[in-house]
């Protein structure tokens, strides 16, 4: 049985991740054309997060292809062949693959083999740098 995506469960996901980052106005969002993206309520959601939408062109494939390496990568690093007893066990595993491992630890050869906190913590740094120079 395939667990149903609705616009409820992004609104909240779309939180979280709202509080714990703190965005900058502007961000964009990307996703597919998923009527759960598609929705009133999620694209007023992201109004109030002053968050710009971008959603894939009908039938591209290659929009997505970002996050469907990224989910590879989690399926076959740390998912499968695993059985999880509960829910909070499947999220605490997702939790420590994405926060601990794959965002301070896995290198990317897309980020000249850098970890990504690493990689911002450098763009970070050159910005900062910039601005004190201008």
């Amino acid at each position: 049985m395939r667990a149903r995506i609705d616009a409820e469960l992004v609104i909240s996901a779309l939180d979280i991740t709202h509080a714990r980052r703190q965005p900058p106005p502007g961000l964009l969002h990307h996703s597919n054309r998923g009527s759960q993206y598609a929705s009133h309520a999620f694209q007023q959601r992201l109004l109030r997060y002053a968050m710009r939408c971008s959603m894939s062109r009908r039938s591209n494939c290659w929009d997505n292809a970002p996050t469907e390496s990224w989910f590879n990568s989690f399926k076959h690093e740390r998912v499968f062949g695993e059985r999880f007893p509960t829910r909070e066990a499947m999220r605490a595993t997702a939790f420590e693959y994405i926060e601990v491992f794959y965002n301070r630890k896995r290198l990317h050869s897309t980020l000249g083999y850098r970890s990504p906190v690493e990689f911002m913590q450098q763009w970070e740094a050159r910005q900062h740098r910039d601005q004190t120079v201008a």
